[in-house]
């Protein structure tokens, strides 16, 4: 009998230790549950989320079905603070710091401890959809109402953060928030340069959201050492292939590398009649070219995972009689390899001037932006493997070839994503779409995530 009770407490012993010890894997599955809550105990109260999701939509500079949400308009400030409402009404201490990145945290047991972060942002682009990165700030205010709803205590703090401007509409800075939180280098001389299209300056835009002092408080913007343990994203996959394939859960293993080109050329332009087609320096021509220059040198890696997109592309005087006498073009070139994008980016430089030589026009060429790619953590990987596995959910590894704040936020903590399908894999665009399910499924995986890397100490 001694014997029995001995293997018994050991037994106990070490179901505890798995949910709680250094030792444990954080997201591995109990027969009982995940670490002891059972996955048809977690409720994800779909119909409030898309109520959500639709009232969050209306705070919008275009018209439904569209969404339009540029950073510091008034619609941005209004979805500031519903956000911050919500947070407050799930329990969160809320604060935001001084571009207005939002946080709400849960405090744990071990409040000392470095957090399990998890969110994303709802600026949108002009005309898009209401889900993009929606998904992952309301979606994570709902998996900390599912958890405290079994009555779940962490003990890591979980934190959620809306982060300020993902999108690089205003002022062509991408992942503003997130940068600026991950400490990355000069960020405070390019905000202080930056207008917009109507010549207001970041400071100015920010004065005029309620962040006077966005300039001087962005010393103390980026996140402390250890802050966070672990960022886990959840996200519309933003493309077809979840779909396709009928299957719940992508588990993000790597994001690829961006990188933002701006080249201007100038020519003489002209009366379209009376220039001689010999006599010619065309900038547009010499645009033109460069935009089959960059889908020639990208196909030419040969790899699936390098892509290259000519998304802005402007001629001035703009006159259909008129030579054209300037030429702005904007181009991304993004891959999961940082030296094959960066060949990339080297070939299509070249060929800039080469066609500038030619041609017989001024070239200005400048890279904007050239990050670096991210891994997901294997730990956090595992961790979303072991949630999906639990709730009985197909789940694939793949990779994002869109990049998240997530990317920035690997430069300061562990990082993973989970994505969920979207129609057609559409995104950008008015008919972004996420079922109820897909969206339960996903929360319900960034909840048990969240639960195991809170429990692991």
């Amino acid at each position: 009998m001694k014997k029995l009770a001995a293997l018994v407490i050991l037994i106990l012993r070490f179901y505890v230790d798995s949910c709680t010890s250094d030792s444990a894997h954080p997201g591995y599955p109990q027969s009982s549950g995940f670490c002891g809550l059972q996955s048809d105990e977690l409720i994800v109260d779909s119909f409030r989320l898309q109520q959500q999701i639709d009232e969050l939509a209306s705070f919008s500079d275009s018209s439904a079905p569209s969404v339009t949400r540029i950073l510091y308009s008034e619609a941005d400030v209004r979805a500031r603070r519903y956000i911050k409402d919500l947070m407050d009404s799930s329990g969160l201490i809320v604060r935001e710091d001084g571009v207005g990145n939002i946080f709400g945290r849960w405090e744990g047991s071990d409040s000392m401890a470095p957090a399990i972060a998890t969110g994303s942002h709802t600026d949108a682009i002009p005309f898009s959809g209401k889900y993009d990165g929606v998904v992952g700030v309301l979606g994570a205010i709902e998996a900390i109402n599912a958890l405290n709803r079994t009555g779940f205590k962490p003990r890591r703090s979980l934190e959620v953060i809306m982060f300020t401007s993902e999108e690089p509409t205003r002022f062509g800075i991408s992942c503003l928030g997130s940068r600026l939180l991950a400490g990355l280098p000069n960020m405070k001389s390019s905000l202080e340069r930056v207008v917009d299209k109507d010549n207001i300056s970041f400071p100015d835009a920010a004065a005029i959201a309620g962040y006077e002092f966005a300039l001087e408080t962005l010393l103390e913007v980026p996140l402390k050492e250890d802050t966070y343990a672990a960022f886990v994203e959840l996200h519309i996959e933003q493309g077809p292939i979840l779909e396709e394939e009928g299957i719940a859960i992508g588990i993000v293993t790597a994001i690829a590398a961006p990188a933002s080109l701006k080249v201007d050329f100038r020519g003489d332009g002209g009366h379209a009649g009376a220039v001689l087609m010999p006599s010619r320096n065309d900038a547009g021509l010499a645009a033109a070219e460069l935009a089959l220059a960059v889908e020639k040198h990208v196909l030419e890696t040969q790899s699936a995972d390098t892509v290259g997109t000519t998304g802005v592309l402007e001629l001035y005087p703009g006159a259909v009689n008129s030579i054209p006498s300037a030429a702005h073009i904007e181009i991304d070139i993004r891959d999961i390899d940082e030296q094959r994008r960066n060949s990339v980016i080297q070939h299509i430089k070249v060929s800039a001037s080469e066609i500038a030589t030619r041609r017989h026009v001024h070239l200005d060429f400048q890279i904007v932006t050239q990050d670096p790619p991210a891994a997901s953590s294997q730990k956090i990987v595992k961790a979303i493997e072991s949630a999906s596995q639990q709730l009985g959910l197909t789940s694939k590894h793949m990779i994002s070839r869109a990049y998240h704040d997530s990317l920035f936020m690997a430069r300061v903590s562990p990082m993973g994503m989970i994505f969920i399908p979207c129609y057609r894999g559409y995104s950008h665009r008015p008919d972004e779409f996420a079922s109820r399910e897909d969206l339960s499924n996903g929360i319900k995986v960034l909840a048990l995530s969240l639960l195991a890397l809170s429990s692991d100490l």
